[in-house]
This record gives structure tokens, C-alpha cells and sequence, in this order.
């Protein structure tokens, strides 16, 4: 029973730290290089995004050797500023672009980065623990129409819905 209760609480406080089986973390990851703004062009919808538009996450170094992230979004419907801050920290190693990432104290859900402009750091495909977790992120408020394209093929071959893509609006 003690065994049970310890693995129950375990769970609760490493949240979701898996990712879909056909996603797989890049390699030769660099988080200075990927450190800044970057703007979210797609996402699946979330009750955490619902409603937003102009959405930006900003990632910095903390302290600690973590990562801090603030996420921001425009309210269209409470014509609002909506902004979350939370802290990321490496799963396996920091040559891997696979962290964990909390908003709500010691609960963690996964950030796992399965394509990278590895030259400039322009563009990052990015998942969550599972299939619903989906987002397009660019250094730029806009890119071109062959990258969302390669994105939706990519997310598609790999299980996720793509028909329900939300193409968000940074004007």
C-alpha cells in the first residue's frame, strides 16, 4: 500500500512528462540559441489559449539553472492582456530538446521540440505529453506558406489532428 501511495504521489508531482511515441526530442539542442521571443503561429486549442490572439512566449535563464517562461496573449472577447509565468527545467539533458515546464506550482507537463531550424533557430515544432499538445513557433509574427504547409504535413504523419489547427493571429 505505502508503495501505491508513494507512486500516486509521484505521478501527481511530475505531472505529464511523456510524449506521443512518433515524436522524438532533437539532438545537439543549444538553449542559449533558443532563449527570447518567439511567436506561436499554430497551436491545438487549449482552455489555457482559448480565445487568444497575438500569443508570444519568451523564454529566459533563471537562477537556478532553469528556464523562466512567460506566455502572453491577446484577449479578443475581454479585450485583455492575458500573461502566465512559469519555469522549465531539462528532463534527460540539456543537449536535448525535451524539458519539463510548470505554471501551477509542482506540477509539470512536457515541452518536447521535434524540429528546429538548428542553423538560425527561426521556426520550432513543438509537442506536449500526448497528441492534443501542438505548436508552430517562429522568431518572426508570420512565415511563409511552404513552412506551415511542412508543418501540418509533419504533425499529421505523426498522429496528431491537423484539421483542427488553430493559425493564430499576430496582426
Amino acid at each position: 500500500m505505502k508503495n501505491l501511495i508513494l507512486s500516486i504521489l509521484s505521478l501527481l508531482l511530475t505531472g505529464c512528462l511523456g510524449h506521443p511515441e512518433t515524436v522524438k526530442p532533437i539532438s545537439d539542442f543549444n538553449l542559449e540559441k533558443y532563449l527570447g521571443r518567439w511567436y506561436e503561429i499554430a497551436r491545438l486549442d487549449h482552455s489555457f489559449e482559448r480565445g487568444l490572439e497575438k500569443v508570444t512566449a519568451e523564454y529566459s535563464l533563471r537562477e537556478d539553472g532553469g528556464v523562466r517562461v512567460k506566455n502572453r496573449g491577446y484577449s479578443v472577447s475581454k479585450s485583455e492582456w492575458n500573461e502566465a509565468v512559469g519555469k522549465a527545467f531539462f528532463v534527460r539533458g540539456s543537449d536535448e530538446g525535451y524539458l519539463k515546464v510548470s505554471f501551477f506550482g509542482p506540477f509539470y507537463g512536457s515541452y518536447v521540440i521535434f524540429e528546429l531550424d538548428k542553423e538560425r533557430y527561426q521556426y520550432a515544432f513543438v509537442s506536449g505529453p500526448d497528441e492534443s499538445y501542438l505548436w508552430l513557433l517562429s522568431r518572426t509574427p508570420t512565415v511563409s506558406e511552404e513552412l506551415k504547409e511542412r508543418f501540418a504535413g509533419k504533425a499529421k504523419e505523426l498522429g496528431f489532428e491537423t484539421r483542427d489547427l488553430i493559425w493564430v493571429n499576430q496582426e
